[in-house]
């Protein structure tokens, strides 16, 4: 296949991957804001915390999905002489933002469940199981649209949001489901604990990822070990000093490195064995690599250049 039909097919893929990522993320907006609605009124009524979180939780997911699809806008917006890189980040961004949602809601579940352990209040079985039944079938549902999203961290971000909001309708059945055939109401705060604790351990996962890309980590799923010493194997080259990897987000990973090669006239047969390489073994496929040889030996008179303030004391 020639290289510029390749890169057609490339952008058309990209392009075709964004649509489904937008689509997937205003489905989960209008679904979730419409049930956060419903499910808090019904909450109020029933006097159920299981509720109440998991509307909380809807409407926080709700702001998260604008969020990222704000960020997905941006990162689809091509390179300028004032973002050389792109956009890219912003999804990573928005990632990190609604992970930082997610801890801020953890925290007031939490804390709404003990005063509601400490000060119980009645709640109406029938009327949380309904509810939390018709949520449970959207949460899925949205997250089964979000899932076909392969590999968008922003699209991950928002997925874990409704993942967190599944496992709070599950919660909200049980816990309708206990206090309408058994009458015991401490279930339903008990229950909000054990979600927020659930969804707590995805969110720091997720906080340690695009924190890890924001701050220019090396990519969790490469070696940075193995990228230098496949780069120092490589014939022609002596050794390999300041090498960075990190993503720019977007799926995309770069590299820039300093080789020292055994001679300069070897360099461009090198530099092409390298973004080979980099690109098939590593997929990485933005390298900027800097070599550096052995200067030739002089031959005749060498007439020495000084810098200008010392040529008046020569």
């Amino acid at each position: 296949m020639p290289h510029g039909d390749h890169q057609v097919h490339s952008h058309a893929a990209a392009g075709h991957d964004g649509q489904a990522v937008r689509r997937a993320l205003v489905t989960g907006l209008v679904l979730t804001a419409l049930f956060a609605l419903v499910e808090a009124g019904a909450g109020l009524v029933a006097g159920s915390l299981a509720l109440i979180s998991d509307a909380g939780h809807m409407a926080t997911d709700a702001a998260s999905f604008v969020v990222a699809l704000i960020a997905h806008h941006l990162a689809r917006r091509p390179v300028s002489a004032r973002a050389s890189y792109g956009y890219a980040r912003a999804e990573v961004l928005s990632a990190f933002v609604n992970a930082l949602a997610m801890l801020a809601l953890v925290v007031f579940i939490a804390v709404e469940a003990v005063d509601r352990l400490l000060r119980p209040i009645p709640v109406a079985g029938e009327v949380v199981m309904a509810v939390a039944i018709a949520g449970l079938a959207v949460n899925l549902y949205v997250a089964w649209r979000l899932s076909q999203t392969h590999g968008n961290i922003n699209a991950r971000g928002a997925l874990l949001h409704v993942v967190g909001d599944i496992l709070g309708s599950i919660a909200a059945i049980v816990a309708g489901a206990v206090v309408a055939f058994t009458g015991w109401t401490p279930v339903d705060p008990i229950l909000s604990i054990v979600v927020a604790l659930l969804i707590l351990r995805s969110t720091v996962a997720l906080l340690r990822e695009s924190g890890g890309v924001l701050m220019e980590r090396v990519p969790a799923h490469l070696s940075y070990e193995r990228i230098g010493g496949a780069l120092a194997a490589l014939p022609n080259v002596k050794s390999v000093h300041d090498l960075h990897v990190w993503s720019m987000g977007g799926g995309r990973i770069a590299l820039s490195a300093h080789l020292v090669v055994d001679a300069g006239d070897a360099w461009p047969a090198t530099l092409a064995a390298a973004q080979r390489m980099l690109d098939a073994d590593f997929g990485i496929d933005h390298a900027t690599l800097q070599p550096t040889w052995p200067a030739p030996a002089p031959h005749g008179r060498v007439i020495p250049v000084l810098p200008a303030r010392h040529r008046g004391r020569s």
